[in-house]
Parts: C-alpha cells; structure tokens; sequence
C-alpha cells in the first residue's frame, strides 16, 4: 500500500514515527530496494511527562492501566542502562525488561525483541547497538515501545 502511494504521489519525503520502528525500518528497506526517490525521515517518539509513548490508544486505558503503563519505557531504559554499564547479552537485557513490566499486575506481556536496526534479526550478543522493542496489552488495549541502544 505504502509503495502504491509512493507511486502515485511523487514524494520527496516521508515521516514515519520511531514509536512503530519494525515498521519504519521495513520502510526505510523498501524505499532503499525499489529505488524510490525519497527520503524517508524517522521522527522520534513522542512522550508523556512521565515517558510513556504518545498514541491514541492511550485514551482507552483505564486510570490504573494508565498509571501502570509506563512499565514499558521502564523496563527499556532498565535495559538501556545495563547496555551502558556493559551488558551485551540479549537475555539479560530482555530480562531487565521483563522484570518491570512483570511488576505492572495489568501487563500481559506480548514480546520483547533485542534486534539488530538494520535487519531486525534477533540478537544473542549486542556489540554495535541495537532495537530493543516491547509490546504488551492493558486489558484490551495493545502498547507498544522501543529504544534504540
């Protein structure tokens, strides 16, 4: 759909959000295969005061899955702090993770993903960065979040 879009408009840019990163990086892939003639500029997530990621669905969240939900960005700055420190192994990353999302009672985890930026390959060691990406649902509402290491 993107691609038939870019087709019909021309554009000389598009801006996709960090917020859905597998998604701007498909992009990015796509425009780079099929040779299109843009640029495409990835925006960085939006953020509450309290550093949960900007999206409607925010709305929908009960007052308590709100308060509750920024176990997402704490749980990815965890990780991002145990990489600064040092810390390469992906499972142990994925664990810091966890541990705070586990701490939310209306959390279900969905997935955490330590993923290569580029490819989006799973990783068992992180040595030049990574997309540390993270789902999960607050009743019937899907959040999602990630931070680039």
């Amino acid at each position: 759909v993107v691609a038939k879009l870019f087709n019909v408009f021309e554009p000389t840019r598009a801006y996709f959000g960090q917020k859905d990163a597998q998604q701007a990086q498909t992009i990015c892939r796509m425009v780079e295969d099929l040779n299109f003639n843009l640029t495409v500029v990835v925006c960085e997530t939006h953020r509450a005061d309290d550093g949960l990621a900007l999206s409607s669905r925010n709305a929908n969240l009960s007052s308590e899955a709100r308060r509750q939900s920024i176990c997402l960005i704490a749980g990815l700055r965890s990780a991002a702090a145990l990489y600064r420190a040092g810390e390469r192994d992906a499972a142990r990353l994925r664990a810091a993770v966890e541990e705070e999302i586990r701490r939310a009672p209306l959390a279900v985890l969905d997935y955490i993903s330590v993923a290569d930026r580029d490819t989006l390959t799973e990783l068992d060691s992180v040595q030049n960065g990574a997309l540390i990406s993270v789902a999960a649902m607050f009743g019937e509402i899907r959040l999602i979040d990630n931070i680039v290491l």
